[in-house]
């Protein structure tokens, strides 16, 4: 059977009305802005079930269940997803599958996107790619259901017909779907009276209870003028309004002409029967908000209410503001959410010829190739070199393998050395900590053994620190731009390209290949002296291998990869939405001290 709106065809044994007396798989769904349903996890799906059974007409915190999800309440009496920080509803909808389908099994597919992590395909998608692969097909071609792809088994990849681009696709494992028995409760029903309880006084529900208020609100003044419109005016086209998909970035007030004969909808919008007793939590997913109707102009004179500063940073909370645009809309007032703001990454295009070299700064590149990475340092003259054998041995703790300094190292027997005996003591020049010197031996072996020794107390380096940096080359040069915030300046421009290669044996997993996402990536510095500090400093910490690191990435997830180590650079050009642009006061002094703290200080640059 289809779902209206979505051209996917699914299978009756995937989606369908489930017998009463039949076992059913329960997946909850939530609408993008492209009109597809997108699965909530396993997880997160289990948590709204068991909500559901204790208060159907109650609210669902996601980030109970998933820390990514923590701005996100689903509201059970009006079925809408509420962002708490933006304001943005989006309609949620309760679906069904057989319990030998994918999701009753706890078998998940997903392809590989741009930013090498993975994405779920829709439920509907997996549960027709997983039939296929138990029937053992070698292919699936999703022509049929609308999608210009080839599933090829066996080299798990999909392939656009199209563009002929090919992507990785995987099978995992994981929490299998709730399975719910019988019939579903009448009290379960959409929407839900108001409860009769005294509400709780928390500034959480308060929230949930104005996302409430606001969606019935909506719903009610649709309702109202559909039927305005089709009674004063029998047989004739009424014009509705109907509600965005999101607040941010699509206008509240789109046009749809609906004829007085319209098929049931998830929620009222759009045109739809608008039938305060409809079963909605029992449906099982065959409804679609029609996507194909066009969006109307904002009208003249309409106030338009921008949803922006999601940092927190502005006067207006943005959520506040959604709040006040919905009620207003409720109301019958005509309003507008404006787009919230885009960052601005890079300046105006440039010509070659207006990029100047940086004043006081010999070339406009630099290179890092596998003939200029680091040479070894024999551990014991390393050691050696920087720590001082002691003769009276206080009685405190070696931080390192937490014995006592009186006592033997905690590596004897573990590690062995000629001349460096596991009773023996030493004290590093500069700080004056002290550790057992075959302590510090085992922690040079377990470093990037580049000849140089940081205090594992107080974080003093001892000789010149090398990182882990992969090959690649660094470029710079003055632009003819101002940043926010240095109006009186030109700007330095610093881009780094590094490409995908193999792991070496001082990376995590030598042999092994690395991605390097998101290259070239651009820098801006202000044109001005301490700019130019800042930019010979990041040029030292290029050159000894610093800037950048093989590991796991924080917005990803992706493990071998290429990732920034702990020198914070300023990405976005012309605007500070992201934190990683301009005007921020403390920027400089906060990536000097950064650099300081890897062993590039100030000290270090030449007059």
């Amino acid at each position: 059977m289809a779902r209206p709106g979505s051209g996917l065809l699914v299978p009756m044994n995937g989606v369908g009305y489930p017998p009463q007396s039949v076992a059913r798989v329960v997946v909850w769904e939530w609408l993008n802005e492209h009109g597809r349903w997108r699965p909530y996890s396993a997880a997160v799906c289990h948590h709204i079930e068991n909500v559901l059974k204790g208060d159907a007409r109650g609210s669902v915190v996601l980030g109970q269940v998933d820390a990514q999800l923590s701005p996100y309440i689903i509201d059970l009496q009006s079925m809408h997803q509420f962002r708490q920080d933006t304001g943005t509803m989006r309609p949620v909808q309760r679906n069904f599958y057989e319990p030998s389908s994918a999701p009753g099994k706890g078998v998940v597919w997903e392809w590989e996107n741009d930013n090498g992590s993975w994405t779920l395909y829709d439920m509907e998608i997996c549960v027709t790619i997983q039939n296929a692969y138990e029937k053992q097909h070698p292919w699936l071609d999703l022509t049929s259901l609308g999608f210009c792809y080839l599933i090829d088994f066996n080299s798990m990849s999909q392939t656009n017909r199209q563009t002929q681009r090919k992507r990785r696709l995987r099978r995992r494992m994981d929490l299998a779907y709730p399975l719910i028995m019988g019939s579903i409760p009448k009290s379960q029903s959409w929407p839900v009276g108001a409860s009769s309880g005294q509400p709780c006084s928390c500034q959480q529900c308060i929230l949930v209870n104005s996302t409430r208020a606001a969606s019935n609100a909506i719903l009610a003044s649709q309702r109202r003028k559909l039927y305005g419109g089709t009674a004063g005016n029998s047989g004739a086209t009424g014009t509705i309004v109907r509600q965005s998909n999101t607040f941010a970035g699509t206008s509240l007030w789109s046009q749809t002409s609906t004829s007085s004969t319209t098929k049931n909808n998830n929620i009222s919008v759009g045109g739809g029967q608008a039938k305060a007793e409809q079963n909605n939590l029992n449906r099982p997913g065959t409804q679609r908000i029609s996507m194909g109707t066009t969006r109307g102009t904002i009208p003249a004179g309409v106030p338009a209410l921008p949803v922006k500063n999601l940092t927190g940073s502005g006067p207006v909370h943005p959520a506040l503001a959604g709040m006040t645009g919905i009620l207003m809309c409720a109301a019958g007032l005509p309003v507008c959410l404006t787009r919230a703001p885009k960052p601005i990454l890079h300046p105006p295009p440039i010509n070659k010829s207006d990029m100047k070299p940086v004043p006081g700064i010999n070339g406009m590149r630099r290179k890092t190739k596998k003939k200029h990475l680091k040479r070894g340092k024999n551990p014991e003259d390393v050691v050696r070199r920087y720590a001082e054998k002691i003769k009276v041995i206080p009685d405190e703790d070696c931080t390192i393998c937490m014995e006592r300094l009186v006592m033997s190292s905690g590596y004897e027997g573990v590690l062995q050395h000629k001349g460096i005996k596991p009773e023996l003591v030493g004290r590093l020049g500069k700080c004056g900590h002290m550790y057992h010197l075959l302590c510090l031996l085992a922690m040079y072996n377990n470093g990037n053994k580049d000849g140089s020794l940081q205090c594992p107390t107080c974080k003093t380096i001892y000789g010149e620190k090398t990182g882990t940096q992969p090959p690649g080359k660094m470029e710079y040069h003055v632009i003819p731009h101002s940043l926010p915030g240095h109006p009186d300046c030109k700007t330095i421009r610093i881009v780094y390209d590094i490409p995908a290669g193999i792991q070496t044996n001082e990376h995590p997993n030598s042999g092994k290949k690395f991605s390097a996402r998101g290259f070239p990536r651009h820098c801006y510095l202000p044109d001005n002296e301490k700019g130019r500090r800042v930019l010979k400093l990041l040029i030292m910490a290029w050159d000894r291998r610093l800037i950048f690191t093989i590991g796991t990435s924080s917005t990803t997830g992706e493990s071998d990869t290429v990732v920034w180590n702990e020198i914070h650079h300023k990405t976005e050009f012309g605007s500070n939405l992201t934190g990683h642009g301009y005007p921020d006061p403390n920027y400089l002094d906060n990536v000097l001290a950064e650099l300081s703290a890897q062993g590039v200080g100030e000290d270090n640059l030449k007059d």
